[in-house]
């Protein structure tokens, strides 16, 4: 328990209609993991700029615990436009210091105390970046309890095959929405089977302990082998959905790591999610009686 759990990857800042907000997956997964009371880390890197130390800011200001050191690249942005139905559409600025997260020594010590880690596509978008996760998930503890979540989150055209099934090789978890799902399938060479039957194949090929899949308001599923958790989504006011799927992944790992059964840890996930997207922005304080306090 006292390990760490990481988020790994990107770290910037979505700049919104009404102004900037800190953002990028592992910050927000980080974020909501701390609020359930585990050690979080979010690792990252930032440029030699104002917006970068403007972000280490905000993230001390959020109680977030980082390791995230300054390269000589600026610090990422991304255009966030929120449609009417509250779902956001992502301008991502290329070539930034998220691309260049160094693999130093200390991180690799950080890989060998890490208890669970989340990473995603996007990082990997850069070759130095992806070199970073990928030995950063071959240094980890080779344990059973050791957690490796894939929360795959394709975005615009920043991946490719070799990306996701290297990814997909060393993940035990793999979370995907369902539209993810089918163009993971594409690529796979299986597009003409219903979603179950693509999550079955691919927990069973990757020898997974665990697939999520998320269908936005048609509810989410858990696979494990042998049996499968549906649950409903929430109706709530849609504020924005900005960071609800990483709140998803932290409140489900969080609650895993704790102990709680898959079935509570994914009824956990699905309300949380839902908390967020009542909420403007990524990183609201959650209600304890979402966190169990």
């Amino acid at each position: 328990m006292n390990k760490f759990i990481v988020g790994l990857g990107e770290a910037l800042w979505d700049v919104l209609p009404e102004g900037k907000k800190i953002g990028g997956a592992p910050a927000n997964f980080a974020y909501h993991v701390s609020q359930f009371g585990l050690k979080s880390l979010a690792v990252s890197a930032i440029g030699k700029d104002k917006l970068g130390e403007e972000l280490l800011e905000r993230f001390d200001e959020n109680g977030l615990n980082c390791h995230i050191p300054a390269v000589d690249y600026p610090t990422g942005t991304v255009q966030v436009e929120i449609d009417r139905a509250g779902i956001p559409q992502y301008s991502i600025k290329e070539n930034v210091a998220w691309d260049n997260i160094p693999f130093t020594p200390e991180l690799e010590e950080i890989a060998r105390n890490t208890r669970a880690v989340c990473f995603g596509s996007l990082a990997q978008r850069s070759v130095v970046s992806r070199t970073t996760i990928l030995n950063f998930l071959d240094a980890m503890p080779k344990d059973e309890d050791t957690l490796k979540v894939f929360d795959i989150n394709l975005r615009q055209g920043f991946y490719n095959k070799e990306i996701i099934c290297e990814s997909l090789r060393r993940c035990n978890i793999l979370k995907i929405n369902d539209e993810e799902l089918v163009t993971v399938s594409r690529l796979k060479g299986y597009p003409g089977i219903d979603l179950q039957d693509k999550c079955w194949i691919l927990l069973g090929k990757y020898n997974l302990k665990m697939l999520i899949l998320t269908c936005g308001v048609n509810g989410s599923y858990v696979f494990t082998p042998g049996s499968v958790s549906f649950k409903a989504t929430p109706v709530v006011e849609v504020a924005d959905t900005v960071g609800a799927g990483d709140s998803f992944t932290a409140a489900f790992l969080s609650s895993i790591i704790k102990g709680r059964s898959v079935e509570e840890a994914h009824e956990t996930a699905v309300n949380t999610s839902a908390f967020v997207c009542t909420q403007n922005g990524a990183m609201p304080i959650l209600p304890k009686e979402i966190i169990g306090e």
